[in-house]
């Protein structure tokens, strides 16, 4: 079967407005990720306990991770219904606005119980914003190129987060290089929040130009989109949901570990706050090579064998990490999360590709974000407190032991899920005959 030619202009477009959206959108999640390891516990949840203030700080993480399958459903099924353009605008817009707030929030100091509670209700719609996000930002970019190289084009939104966390982290970095202790907890950590409203309306201007995936429109033409989506998915395609959970849930679990809990891991053995994020910056930088790279690499090799030798590989590297690091020695810190982010970045950059596969392009932004956001919760939303708990009670072997135990989860998921099928996107893609009067 012949593929449809490809608008390359287009598609060039597309892999651009997926890259920069999901980029500026992950810009405002990792610097909130970055606050609760930092910042938040002294200004948000003062307690005389260090241990309590971050696990309490980490909760507001994970309430951005818990909203997101309220995103998923709500966004997902708009996406199969009123096309995928159109809910990305409104994402982009509720993450930036949730952001911009925090930044503007007043401390625990000034307005009491209210400031944490304000701060978790701005991290539930920023969540709820992320978990529509996704599948739509995978689509934009995968469905306007050829199938069968999915891999590349879809890791465009893969390549957000690193990206979103190299600006952030570089940003946090300046601020308390030239910062004192106390004008950084006092207003320097907010001036990142704030810039969000620059990026946001960035990204909105690289949206609203670009039209709606070749893939939905043939979707629309044909009369097939789906009534009832997320019922659909659940009842007609479960298998693919449940692979597609599985599989995040290692990849989300790691990158926790070598973005968020080395923060307030490195500032507890030996490194000071600038040298824990100039390791994470050098790791996030090589991951916007490697992520692309890897999703290309499952074009030409089977996406679920580079997927699963990551996942033995993530598996592994942090017994490895906790032993080699310590005592304010920076090359083994560098070493270890860059190798960290390295095995991230051959799961992650083809996982785009291998979720959205798992499901018809009839349902696909409906059970890509499903799966994005129910393993979002089993995954990075409750890594980083238990890491702290378990670090806190018995080590860091029991947290390599959890990382263990989420890659073994992903191996399963891969084992459960199917691959490519090109035949279902060229069906709609294939020009149609218009009959004979």
């Amino acid at each position: 079967m012949t593929t449809p030619p490809v608008d390359r202009r287009s598609l060039r477009k597309a892999f651009a407005a997926s890259l920069s959206g999901t980029s500026l959108e992950w810009y405002d999640f990792a610097v909130y990720s970055a606050a609760a390891a930092l910042v938040f516990p002294q200004l948000f949840f003062p307690s005389s306990d260090p241990l309590t203030g971050t696990l309490l700080a980490f909760s507001t993480y994970a309430v951005g991770y818990v909203s997101r399958p309220l995103g998923g459903i709500v966004f997902g099924r708009l996406g199969d219904r009123i096309g995928r353009k159109q809910v990305l605008v409104v994402t982009l817009l509720l993450i930036g606005v949730a952001t911009f707030l925090i930044g503007a929030l007043p401390s625990y100091a000034s307005i009491g119980v209210a400031a944490p509670v304000l701060l978790v209700l701005l991290r539930f719609a920023q969540g709820v914003g992320v978990g529509g996000e996704w599948g739509g930002a995978v689509l934009l970019s995968s469905e306007f190129g050829d199938p069968r190289k999915r891999g590349f084009w879809s890791s465009a939104a893969q390549v957000g987060p690193p990206a979103g966390n190299l600006l952030s982290n570089g940003v946090l970095a300046v601020l308390t290089a030239v910062l004192s202790e106390e004008a950084f907890l006092s207003w320097g950590w907010r001036v990142a929040f704030l810039l969000s409203a620059v990026l946001v309306a960035f990204g909105l201007w690289i949206r609203l130009k670009l039209e709606d995936t070749p893939v939905f429109k043939a979707i629309e033409e044909s009369g097939d989109r789906p009534t009832a989506p997320v019922t659909e998915v659940f009842r007609d395609e479960w298998r693919g949901l449940l692979a597609a959970v599985l599989s995040r849930i290692g990849p989300d679990v790691l990158y926790a570990l070598f973005t968020v809990f080395v923060l307030s891991y490195g500032t507890t053995h030996g490194y000071s706050r600038a040298q824990v994020l100039s390791a994470t910056l050098v790791g996030a930088a090589l991951q916007l090579f490697c992520i692309p790279l890897a999703g290309a690499l499952t074009d030409r090799v089977n996406r679920r064998l580079v997927y699963a030798v990551a996942a033995v590989a993530g598996a592994v590297w942090p017994f490895v990490f906790f032993g080699m690091v310590g005592d304010g020695a920076m090359v083994p810190l560098i070493l270890g999360v860059v190798l960290g982010l390295l095995c991230h970045s051959f799961m992650y950059g083809p996982q785009a590709a291998f979720v959205t596969e798992q499901f018809s392009p009839r349902l696909r932004y409906t059970g890509s974000s499903l799966g994005y956001t129910i393993a979002g919760v089993f995954g990075g939303a409750i890594a980083p407190l238990a890491f702290t708990a378990l670090n806190g009670g018995f080590g860091w072997v029991a947290v390599a032991l959890y990382v263990l135990v989420a890659c073994v989860l992903t191996l399963v998921g891969l084992l459960l899920g199917r691959n490519p099928d090109h035949a279902e996107d060229e069906a709609y893609l294939r020009p149609r005959e218009v009959p004979a009067e």
